[in-house]
């Protein structure tokens, strides 16, 4: 069996599912290209996962070379292989075209987590249908686009739905920490991958700044994903003179950073997600390339871009995007949620409703989804 995450999130979804079948497949082996998580299941990494951590239009051209080189490699060596079954766990653009070759060479594919064809470039269904055998879904309104589509889907939950505690335990949180149990904590997540840390350090630690001088007893968090993230960051610290905000950098631990948070600074994507599962305030900002921004922002079905507010239908979170993603703008937001008890309660109680929402046994249903296409192939074999 093969499989490819290309990126910190992927590799925790991937390792959830592998935490299904492992037991069910002892002696299979399992390879691709895959982070620390999915190894702690005996999954092998054929190329460093980091390689296919890129995000912006212009930012994947500038590295296009090394990737399609990487999957040109891969290829060859599935096709050679004829595993049981490829699945691809996000990272579209890398996988789709993956999945159509192995697919048109008889080997069964599957996709965990579908792109993001509600949002924008819906157009990809077409590309889908024939890249993809069966897909893993984690989001319950997707199920109806998929059936529309005629392409075999199961909805699976949201594996940090299960991870993630209905009643996260603050005071054991912040103990872990060396916190005082009453302290003020705002958490601050710029990204875990290195073009995210690039653009959005700065900014979130200016953000950092401000409500530090409102209130200099507050506590800031700053989890980072992996040591490359964590030296990157000092660098981008150094460089933007910002050395001296006192911050508590942490190596890991983003769940107990989150869970010991009152409010949380977060860039879209995954940890959004997270942060509000977790039942915390947050203020969603992403910076990017200028050259890829021009581009994106023209092409959205949606006026949100992060999970919990599409999720919601609704800004219940506010998002500042590019040069909205201003200090001021940011440390204004957070320290509204800081502030007003009010919304705080009616934000966790919206939290609380969207993780029933996505609450399944992910790691069953999804080991059970791939088993059935294995199984059905082998029997028309």
């Amino acid at each position: 069996m093969s499989m490819v995450a290309g990126e910190t999130s992927g590799d925790m979804l991937a390792a959830r599912l592998l935490t299904g079948l492992r037991p069910r497949l002892t002696d299979s082996l399992m390879h691709g290209i895959g982070g620390p998580r999915m190894a702690e299941s005996g999954f092998i990494s054929d190329f460093p996962m980091e390689k296919l951590s890129v995000r912006g239009l212009f930012e994947v051209l500038m590295h296009y070379r090394e990737i399609s080189g990487i999957r040109k490699r891969l290829m060859q060596q599935l096709l050679d292989e004829k595993p049981d079954v490829f699945i691809g766990v996000d990272a579209p653009d890398f996988n789709l075209d993956l999945e159509i070759q192995l697919k048109q060479a008889g080997i069964p594919t599957m996709h965990y987590i579908s792109p993001s064809i509600w949002a924008w470039r819906g157009g990809r269904i077409n590309k889908i249908a024939q890249a993809v055998s069966h897909m893993l879904l984690i989001f319950p309104f997707e199920e109806e686009i998929y059936r529309k589509a005629g392409i075999p889907a199961t909805y699976v939950g949201h594996p940090l739905a299960q991870v993630i505690p209905m009643n996260p335990d603050v005071a054991a949180a912040r103990e872990e920490l060396g916190l005082e149990p009453d302290a003020r904590v705002v958490t601050v997540m710029p990204g875990s991958r290195m073009s995210e840390l690039k653009y959005n350090t700065e900014t979130f630690i200016q953000t950092a700044k401000l409500l530090l001088e409102r209130d200099p007893h507050l506590q800031i968090l700053v989890p980072m994903a992996g040591q490359k993230q964590r030296a990157y960051y000092i660098d981008l610290v150094l460089e933007a003179k910002l050395e001296d905000v006192p911050v508590l950098l942490m190596d890991g631990k983003s769940h107990t950073a989150i869970a010991a948070a009152d409010a949380v600074l977060v860039a879209s994507g995954t940890a959004s997600l997270e942060v509000a599962l977790f039942k915390k305030p947050m203020v969603i900002a992403y910076k990017m390339m200028a050259a890829s921004w021009h581009v994106l922002k023209h092409m959205g079905y949606q006026p949100w871009i992060g999970l919990p507010n599409i999720l919601a239908e609704e800004f219940v979170v506010p998002e500042f995007l590019q040069s909205a993603a201003t200090p001021q703008a940011m440390a204004d937001a957070l320290w509204k949620q800081l502030s007003d008890d009010t919304l705080r309660q009616s934000l966790q109680q919206r939290f609380i409703d969207m993780h029933h929402s996505l609450l399944r046994d992910t790691a069953s249903l999804s080991s059970q989804a791939v088993l059935d296409v294995i199984s059905q192939h082998k029997r028309i074999a």
